[in-house]
């Protein structure tokens, strides 16, 4: 075939249709006005927040949707173009600098959005997010409202949630350090409480664990495990002291399910999707060792050792 005008013309003409057709029009022909299921209409503070959020440029290193292939970050829903009916301009974004938003809300309670919009590293030691506490505590409150939102429904759940355990967990604290160990104990199922830490404490898996602690923990729970890290003042109940542990039989596998479920209610977070399973029992193996004073590290029964575990353990 001879590469003539008539066929370079009506070819990208073709081109640019079918681009036309599967980037504008395809698209454009699926969307709604219909709200989904989970949505609802913003309070005047949420509005406010959502001001303070386009203000200050945090679309730009923020998202507020998930796709499909975004399940590994550990989303519960596939955005729909009935989350954002009433979104103008919409904040869906581009980068993901920090995590996606758009299921923020109830993931955390109040108290550590306040210390992490005063101090991001206060409680993600290696954020690079910088301080908000310029703001001023009453439009901090307004950005909080606003995060909490984002989820709609599904976030005011959530956030209820936090707000029942909140209640619970402050009158355990409340009633003294045997009470509030007693509860938090009670709470993990039986087997966990049993369970031994699988990994011998060897050099390795306590640097490794050193490492971990301090890049996930040492904001709350402090240098020496004592629950005076900087996030303490904004806090409460305030980060667990470890060193009220001693003595009371803490196993690997209690340490394992709080670190990998949180404590709903408090600002302690879950990290069974940022951690490893080994290194949440590294972690915990650290904290066994370092501030409450024992480990179950490798005692019975400790399974088929993994290929690169030392010679000579079982």
């Amino acid at each position: 075939m001879r590469m003539t005008l008539s066929i370079i013309v009506f070819g990208s003409i073709i081109i640019f249709a079918s681009v036309l057709f599967v980037a504008i029009i395809l698209p454009w022909s699926t969307m709604s006005d219909r709200p989904s299921e989970i949505f609802r209409s913003r309070t005047a503070l949420e509005e406010q927040g959502r001001n303070i959020y386009i203000q200050n440029g945090c679309t730009y290193c923020h998202t507020q949707f998930i796709r499909n292939l975004d399940w590994g970050l550990g989303a519960e829903r596939i955005a729909q173009a009935g989350d954002y009916v009433q979104d103008r301009p919409h904040l869906l974004g581009s980068e993901r600098t920090g995590p996606d938003l758009s299921q923020e809300g109830g993931e955390h309670p109040d108290d550590w959005h306040m210390a992490h919009f005063t101090n991001p590293r206060f409680v993600r030691p290696e954020s690079i997010m910088p301080s908000w506490k310029f703001l001023g505590i009453e439009r901090i409150k307004a950005l909080i409202a606003y995060k909490q939102s984002l989820g709609s429904r599904d976030a005011d759940f959530r956030a209820q949630q936090q707000n029942d355990w909140k209640k619970k967990a402050t009158e355990a604290y409340e009633s003294g350090p045997d009470g509030n160990v007693e509860r938090l104990h009670k709470m993990i199922p039986e087997p966990w409480r049993k369970l031994p830490n699988p990994y011998p404490s060897t050099e390795a898996d306590l640097k490794r664990g050193h490492r971990i602690y301090q890049s996930f923990c040492i904001g709350c729970h402090g240098p020496i495990g004592d629950g005076m890290g900087p996030a303490q003042p904004y806090l409460y109940p305030p980060p667990l002291n470890f060193t009220i542990l001693k003595g009371r039989e803490v196993s690997g596998g209690i340490l394992y399910y709080q670190i990998m479920n949180g404590i709903t209610g408090t600002a302690m977070p879950y990290f069974k999707r940022e951690l490893e399973s080994e290194k949440i029992w590294d972690v915990g193996n650290y904290v066994a060792i370092n501030f409450i004073g024992e480990t179950d590290a490798g005692k019975e029964p400790t399974g088929i050792p993994a290929a690169y575990e030392p010679k000579g353990m079982k």
